[in-house]
């Protein structure tokens, strides 16, 4: 177990040195390791922050950079209770989906800020909740739904809904027991796998009417304390069994359709509450834009903002926005592509062809993920332009040079 934070007192007294002057140094409890956890840590590193690493398992990324890690489920809610009691975080930051999110509401109330609220996490975390606010509540444009308890029931949904539908469980997280049903001979499927991927109450289903769309688009969006609603310029993406697979910065938008998007966004954010950085995500159709899902946090398909496609990166912003620091502006610097590097076989990790991938002019990240599994992202690809030049030469060279990573067991 690596080093705890020392212990004086209240989060409050830490932050408060013998003269009584506040100094901006606080212990944030960051749940959730991976690779956007990572970034998170450094850039919140950069601004002299005290990061404890925290995830299922040993040596995660974001632990790789930070003294300070903690393993435990964060499904159990005893576990966490004792981890916010022994390190008294001035923030409890989730970065996954995977929490008892309940406990949350316990925190906010005890004083210590959860990013970007209790609401939000929760609220996200359950499709059901999520999907009622923005259609029925807030009257955002989303896809015709409906839920489902059984398996009778998902088959009159989608009876009723017509085929094709996606049906996905109302609590999971990176597209497990999500699929597309296109004949009726596929319903029994579906149902078994969105009973299999989701986290919690595994009868229940959320079953959509399939939207036909140009693209996929997310859309950062920045809250903050103290200052405007800010956005990113659209991020296009490609996903894969829920994936996210490849993404670009900027994604050609019509003026009006980004304008929606930003209205939308910015409608379920303040309704939601709190600072941070939130992915939505958007369908592109014929006519116009519809709302699909909610992140919370830095989102996957965010990454490519790393390309130096801003002048501050996604995690540079979710940093700044929960500290309460300034953000004047969001600025496009240049365009970007990123493409992940997936493994195919499981083992400790080894890499080739990441120095023919830089040869080329691309960036490697290479997220320090401990063990690999099929289907698993351990890399991504970076590639940038000139504005104006498009990023479909940019997208050919990621996924081109990702091609080229081999990740093999060592």
């Amino acid at each position: 177990m690596s080093p705890s934070p020392p212990a004086d007192g209240t989060a409050a007294s830490r932050k408060r040195g013998a003269s009584g002057h506040n100094i901006p140094v606080k212990t944030i409890l960051l749940l959730g390791s991976g690779e956007l956890g990572k970034e998170l840590a450094i850039a919140l590193a950069r601004l002299g922050q005290r990061v404890v690493a925290v995830d299922r398992y040993d040596d995660a990324p974001a632990m790789q950079v930070t003294p300070y890690r903690e393993v435990i489920d964060m499904l159990d809610g005893d576990a966490l209770d004792r981890l916010v009691e022994k390190h008294r975080p001035d923030l409890v930051v989730p970065e996954i989906e995977a929490i008892r999110t309940e406990r949350l509401y316990e925190y906010e109330r005890a004083g210590i800020t959860v990013v970007p609220s209790a609401r939000a996490a929760n609220f996200t975390m359950d499709r059901r909740a999520i999907r009622d606010l923005a259609a029925r509540e807030l009257g955002v444009r989303t896809a015709p739904y409906r839920y489902a308890s059984s398996y009778d029931e998902l088959a009159s949904a989608a009876e009723a809904l017509g085929l094709p539908v996606v049906v996905k469980p109302l609590m999971s997280s990176s597209g497990k027991g999500q699929s597309v049903v296109r004949t009726k001979d596929d319903l029994e499927n579906a149902w078994d796998y969105a009973a299999s991927g989701g986290r919690a109450g595994a009868g229940d289903v959320i079953v959509e009417g399939f939207v036909p769309f140009d693209a996929e688009i997310t859309l950062l969006t920045v809250t903050q304390k103290n200052g405007p609603t800010l956005f990113c310029p659209p991020i296009g993406h490609v996903q894969e069994r829920g994936d996210y697979q490849e993404s670009w910065q900027p994604c050609a938008i019509l003026p009006e359709d980004l304008a929606a998007a930003q209205a939308m966004a910015a409608k379920v954010t303040e309704s939601l509450g709190g600072s941070g950085i939130w992915g939505v995500e958007f369908f592109l159709t014929e006519d116009g834009v519809v709302f699909s899902e909610l992140s919370p946090r830095p989102h996957d398909t965010g990454m490519v903002t790393l390309a130096g496609t801003q002048n501050l990166s996604e995690f540079e912003l979710h940093a700044r926005a929960i500290l309460g620091l300034p953000i004047p502006s969001v600025e496009s610097l240049r365009a970007g592509a990123s493409a992940v590097v997936l493994a195919s076989s499981e083992g400790e990790p080894a890499y080739e062809g990441l120095a023919e991938a830089m040869a080329g002019g691309a960036d490697v990240r290479v997220f320090g993920k401990p063990n690999a599994r099929p289907y698993r992202r351990m890399a991504a690809v970076l590639t940038n332009g000139p504005l104006g030049e498009g990023t479909d030469t940019l997208r050919e060279r990621a996924k081109a040079a990702a091609a080229g990573i081999v990740v093999r067991p060592r």
